[in-house]
């Protein structure tokens, strides 16, 4: 069985979020999405942020960021204008 479950993931990502607010991560797609967009930036050379057993793969490690509240993931609006200012 994986740890944390793609459940408990998502759970600890939308963590302190208002009740009127949407959450940030609202499926299994769009969590799959931004570890996957992670995990690229550690095979292109980022410093993984967890310490990272030996054999972790960039993926897992991508997950266990997120869980631990290491990396978060913005909502749509936000990185669009953060990109656009760039």
């Amino acid at each position: 069985m994986i740890h944390p479950s793609y459940q408990e993931l998502i759970a600890t990502i939308n963590e302190g979020q208002d009740m009127d607010e949407a959450p940030v991560v609202s499926s299994r797609y769009s969590l799959v999405l931004a570890t996957s967009k992670r995990a690229r930036q550690l095979i292109a050379g980022a410093e993984p942020l967890v310490k990272v057993k030996k054999g972790m793969k960039p993926l897992s490690v991508a997950v266990e960021e997120m869980y631990k509240g290491e990396v978060t993931i913005l909502p749509d609006d936000v990185q669009q204008e953060e990109e656009t200012a760039e």
